[in-house]
């Protein structure tokens, strides 16, 4: 007998009907009472109903444009109706995935996509659940490939909160409670090369893990920085790990970020956009010399995997987001728009004391703002309640009077970051831009009113 005989169709549609209008209230009370919180201070408390593309809807049928894009899950667009087709279609097909002690074709079809796009260098796949998990994958096995125990990242870089990729982290905002974390694991700052090769030179690092473009404040880095990296790294026998998990397919105007610096890393954990924005996909892509280091017999075939990760369903969605990416010119799109974007905002430098600088690559996209030369006394009041306040100040009314969802692109910095979807419209960048300079120089006025927000979202009232 099928096991979907017995499901009742509308199931789903019910309990969203009935109880989806206590989704706040609900995952306060069972799933994280502080982020509710969060939400309802910065007047982000929307009941959401629909989603299509670069959009979102809340129930009284306000359109916002998402400039957030699941963190930058939704380079495809949001409820994309193509990898929707290729899921339904997966599931009517009753294929016998997950055997565990067997082969399917689907893992298989999508490795040889991965692969087909990426450099020479770049031979086998591992499929996590996950961007963390991709990330811990890269460490133990570069690890147990070189017999090296040490790690070094950049400072300020992420690469995920599981234990082994915080310990990677240079964020102390996320590693401090939680320490002590991994021992051998080191930081340099991001851009240093000479600070970099001091660490390499005792031949005893496993991997360099670095993100193309840092996506805290989108930090692009300094000219032949990447490039001295890799050189170094292939000096000192050093695995070159690039971090795509969220700069990859797409967001920077190439497939991978690591082309527009024409690098040929040894491992690269990919995730986020490449779930098409339905389920969770992530996987090692890797040199084959890491690779039969570790499953190098018969017995060590299970070095390294999980239950899930190469599961139909995330397959067939990574197949068609590729698919999705190609037919639809996506990359190039996001190259195109980019451009456009910076364009625009680039002249808001000049137009706004408090505006800084305006920097991207592709549609990964910030704003960055700094103390002004006049009203220095009211900014640096609102500096001190929370380094980086200010960037909420614009970020809140975007939201609240322009509907357009976008975030801070880091604790305590002032910047707002963007992540649009590939799929967002030429006229949603005029749309960005207009209320850009309506809410920056609201908020540089800094009214009273504002300022009271400050301490609320402070929590210094």
């Amino acid at each position: 007998m099928s096991g979907r005989s017995g499901y009742s169709q509308g199931v789903i549609s019910e309990l969203v009907a009935e109880r989806g209008g206590e989704s706040l209230d609900l995952w306060a009370r069972t799933i994280n009472p502080q982020f509710a919180r969060v939400l309802r201070t910065i007047g982000f408390d929307r009941t959401w109903t629909r989603a299509e593309g670069a959009y979102l809807w809340d129930d009284a049928g306000n359109r916002f444009l998402d400039l957030l894009g699941g963190f930058g899950m939704f380079n495809v667009g949001r409820n994309n109706p193509r990898v929707r087709a290729a899921l339904v279609e997966t599931l009517e097909l009753d294929l016998p995935g997950s055997v565990q002690l067997g082969a399917s074709p689907l893992p298989p079809l999508l490795a040889e996509e991965l692969l087909r796009r990426t450099p020479a260098r770049l031979e086998r796949v591992l499929f996590t659940n996950s961007g963390t998990e991709a990330v811990e994958a890269a460490l133990k096995l570069g690890r147990a490939a070189t017999r090296r125990p040490r790690v070094v990242s950049a400072e300020h870089g992420f690469h995920g909160l599981t234990l082994g990729s915080l310990s990677a982290n240079g964020n102390p905002e996320f590693t401090d409670r939680f320490e002590p974390l991994l021992p051998g694991f080191d930081r340099v700052p991001f851009g240093d090369l000479d600070a970099l090769e001091l660490e390499l030179h005792h031949e005893d690092v496993a991997l360099f893990l670095v993100e193309p473009v840092q996506g805290k404040g989108v930090q692009l880095p300094p000219p032949a920085y990447l490039e001295g990296a890799q050189e170094l790294c292939r000096r000192y026998g050093t695995l070159f790990c690039v971090d795509e998990v969220q700069t990859g397919f797409g967001r920077t105007g190439k497939l991978f970020a690591f082309e527009h610096w024409g690098l040929e890393p040894d491992l690269v954990p990919v995730s986020k956009a490449l779930s098409g924005g339905y389920v969770p996909v992530g996987g090692l892509l890797m040199s084959k010399w890491v690779h039969e280091r570790v499953f190098d017999s018969m017995e060590n075939a299970f070095s390294h995997g999980s239950t899930f990760a190469p599961n139909e369903l995330a397959m067939a969605a990574g197949l068609a987001t590729l698919r999705e990416l190609d037919e639809q010119r996506l990359v190039e799109r996001s190259a195109q728009l980019g451009e456009r974007l910076l364009e625009l905002t680039a002249p808001l430098v000049e137009q706004f004391e408090v505006v800084r600088d305006v920097r991207g690559l592709g549609l990964m996209w910030a704003i960055e703002f700094g103390e002004p030369d006049s009203r220095r006394r009211t900014y640096r009041l609102i500096e001190r309640l929370q380094h980086g306040l200010f960037a909420q100040l614009v970020v809140v009314p975007l939201f609240s009077e322009h509907r357009i969802l976008s975030q801070v692109a880091g604790h305590g910095i002032p910047v707002i970051k963007g992540l649009p979807p590939l799929t967002i419209a030429d006229d949603d960048l005029v749309w960005v831009v207009e209320a850009l300079q309506a809410t920056i120089a609201k908020a540089q006025r800094l009214p009273r009113a504002v300022a009271g927000f400050a301490l609320t979202a402070s929590g210094l009232r």
